[in-house]
């Protein structure tokens, strides 16, 4: 950019994330998939989180039957002890865990039978593979909803062999959309932020979350403070997190 443009360019005053109040989803429970390794890290991530004007943290550790092999009772002991620890370090955040569910072959067996980690009103967040989607994946969604599971997709905007129209179908049959909050600066690609962009625009994000995994990444979300699409996202007022 020349120095022409850069002074007939207006900044936008940056607008942290307090008027979102919940991240719900992340990775913080330690040691448990590809998220924080132990708990000095994730309370360095809670504090991290805290700085950036959350109120709430929803952890969303991965359950994936070929590499996390995450139950109920795994994830909530792990819950309880990083309550403890914020407890013991006098930190004054609320903290809760729900999962984030890989549809793979293991879920669909599984489906009528299990018992899901779900947060807010009964919401299921669920991801697929990043190459393709179960061939049944609308019948399962169906299945789901048969259960009065509300299914949150986690970051379409990732899903590159997915059409916008695609999600708009899915949309339709009342699945919520889950947007990344680093999609918007190009964490994952140049196609993936105009992805989101479009998503926005479009009127189809429900919530979105940081889906952090690291400190490194924590390090990088007070760059979507400034971002128009971020602004336009909070100020369009359809954002769910608020109501966790």
């Amino acid at each position: 950019m020349s120095w022409l443009a850069k002074l007939f360019k207006k900044e936008l005053a940056p607008i942290p994330f307090d008027d979102l109040g919940c991240d719900m989803h992340s990775h913080f429970i330690p040691g448990i998939d590809d998220g924080s390794p132990d708990m000095e890290t994730t309370i360095s991530l809670i504090k991290k989180s805290m700085e950036m004007g959350f109120k709430k943290i929803i952890t969303t550790p991965h359950v994936m039957s070929d590499f996390y092999k995450n139950t109920p009772e795994i994830i909530l002991s792990g819950l309880e002890a990083i309550r403890k620890e914020l407890k013991n370090q006098s930190i004054d955040i609320e903290i809760d865990a729900a999962a984030e569910y890989y549809v793979d072959f293991d879920f669909t067996e599984e489906l009528s039978e299990k018992k899901f980690l779900t947060f807010g009103d009964n919401n299921l967040l669920i991801e697929t593979s990043f190459i393709a989607a179960p061939p049944n994946f609308e019948d399962i969604i169906f299945q789901l909803q048969l259960a009065k599971y509300k299914v949150v997709f986690a970051h379409p905007e990732r899903y590159l062999f997915m059409s916008i129209k695609d999600l708009q179908k899915l949309k339709f049959k009342s699945v919520d959309l889950q947007m990344n909050l680093l999609s918007l600066i190009g964490y994952y690609g140049k196609e993936v932020q105009l992805r989101a962009e479009k998503l926005i625009q479009l009127g189809l994000v429900d919530y979105v979350g940081t889906d952090c995994h690291n400190l490194s990444q924590a390090g990088l979300y007070h760059k979507c403070f400034g971002n128009k699409h971020w602004q336009e996202l909070l100020q369009n007022g359809n954002l769910k997190n608020k109501f966790l």
